[in-house]
């Protein structure tokens, strides 16, 4: 049988039935071969799979082979002896929440998310809440991330989920299709969802006050339907984002902006670092560029020649 997993507890999986929506509680086949897989989980939500029941009175199943991915979002993993942690699979879009302040988003969070959605062929909407929280200084940050994104081609929408505002506009994006909510502990995953999707009533919790830093309410992986159509996979919260399976080569097509510029670079496999004739330097020079871009971009390269990321 073929199916959908909609929830990843680690070893335990929950997989929807395509033929009749059953949803079936299942584990990884013990001959279902998964030493070429690297990453930390062989199976993630999203993920299309096929599926056998344990027995013929079992009301269990195993899953048995894992189909082509057509996507995914992934992140390097913190358990060091694998190369990656798959966020998600088979999804249309990921919507990135973030966060100006309670907690700080740093850009080169942002951007390395970006260089690595880019990379596999996720589409991004950067959704920036908790306006309802920031002051004239926030105020101007955003406005200046808005500025830098949107002229790259991003969708970009500001929320206050807690009170509801903008959320129409996320609901645009959400309809009849399958996403990912991805970003740090804290900044109001859960509570987004709820708010669209109050029947759902998932976990939520405060920041903690005196680090300003977010606590894990969501502890693994799940897919939700909408009432209104489409599914959202919601994800625990990331505390780091570091970008794998790019060659450093290669990095800096993966940065809309910096890709773009390059075209006038005088040397073809310009690093943008020291070469003479570099554009890219030049527009960073020129204020066509955003400093934060490019120094995500150095970021990135040095995380990767000292192969931390």
């Amino acid at each position: 049988m073929k199916g959908t997993v909609v929830k990843s507890t680690g070893s335990n999986y929950e997989v929807r039935i395509d033929s009749d929506g059953t949803i079936i509680q299942c584990r990884i086949k013990g001959k279902m071969r998964t030493e070429d897989i690297k990453s930390t989980n062989p199976v993630a939500v999203g993920d299309f799979v096929d599926i056998e029941m344990e027995s013929e009175d079992s009301s269990e199943g195993l899953i048995c082979e894992l189909l082509p991915r057509r996507n995914y979002v992934v992140r390097r993993a913190s358990n060091l002896s694998k190369q990656t942690h798959v966020l998600a699979a088979n999804v249309d879009q990921a919507l990135l929440l973030v966060t100006i302040n309670y907690p700080v988003t740093t850009p080169v969070f942002i951007d390395r998310f970006l260089a690595s959605a880019e990379a596999f062929g996720v589409p991004v909407v950067i959704v920036f809440n908790k306006i309802d929280r920031y002051d004239s200084r926030h105020r101007e940050e955003l406005d200046n991330f808005k500025s830098i994104y949107s002229d790259m081609g991003y969708d970009v929408v500001e929320i206050s989920a807690k009170y509801e505002q903008g959320l129409d506009k996320v609901k645009e994006f959400l309809k009849d299709k399958i996403s990912v909510i991805a970003g740090h502990s804290g900044v109001g995953k859960s509570t987004l969802i709820n708010r669209i999707e109050p029947g759902l009533n998932l976990r939520t919790d405060e920041i903690s006050e005196c680090n300003n830093s977010g606590k894990h309410t969501t502890t693994h992986a799940e897919m939700h339907a909408f009432s209104f159509g489409g599914y959202v996979i919601d994800t625990p919260g990331i505390r780091g984002f570091g970008i794998t399976g790019i060659d450093d080569n290669e990095i800096s097509h993966y940065f809309r902006d910096i890709f773009r510029i390059s075209d006038a670079c005088q040397y073809n496999n310009c690093t943008h670092r020291h070469e003479p004739g570099c554009a890219v330097k030049l527009a960073v020079e020129e204020g066509r560029l955003a400093l934060s871009r490019y120094q995500s971009y150095i970021n990135i390269v040095d995380a990767s020649k000292s192969k931390y990321r």
